[in-house]
């Protein structure tokens, strides 16, 4: 499981770059692998949703071992299913890039998810700032 330093310094890294690409303001939360926030930090003008909106993103890599990417994949091969996931996980699944599963020796230790840019954009600071801590994405 994800500890608070790593997981805050996978954060803090994720605003760094998305600063870098001058991206629009971010919120970035970080959950373990039982779903529960770790950190969610939220950038001065990012709008107030974004921090609900990255939780779902990353809550969905935690219950379907995937990154968001992949389940808005599904989402459209198979809109019923996904539809049910998210009434049968009460809303908190969020089928749209931006999130993904943190690995470390080939186990899910947690999640990162991003919300502010575009989707590709958010997937992108998550996958940097996972990378740049030492862990793998899938």
């Amino acid at each position: 499981m994800i500890k608070l330093e790593k997981a805050l310094s996978i954060a803090n890294e994720c605003i760094s770059i998305a600063r870098k690409e001058n991206a629009k303001p971010i919120a970035v939360v970080v959950l373990n692998s039982n779903g529960n926030i770790v950190v969610a930090l939220k950038e001065d003008d990012a709008s107030i949703f974004r921090i609900d909106v990255a939780k779902g993103k990353a809550w969905g890599c935690i219950a379907l071992g995937e990154s968001s990417r992949g389940i808005a994949a599904k989402a459209k091969e198979n809109p019923s299913f996904v539809n049910g996931l998210i009434v049968k996980s009460e809303g908190n699944i969020l089928p749209n890039p931006g999130a993904v599963p943190i690995y470390e020796n080939k186990k899910i230790i947690g999640s990162i998810g991003v919300s502010g840019d575009k989707g590709e954009n958010d997937e992108k600071f998550c996958i940097e700032a996972v990378k740049k801590n030492g862990y793998e994405v899938n």
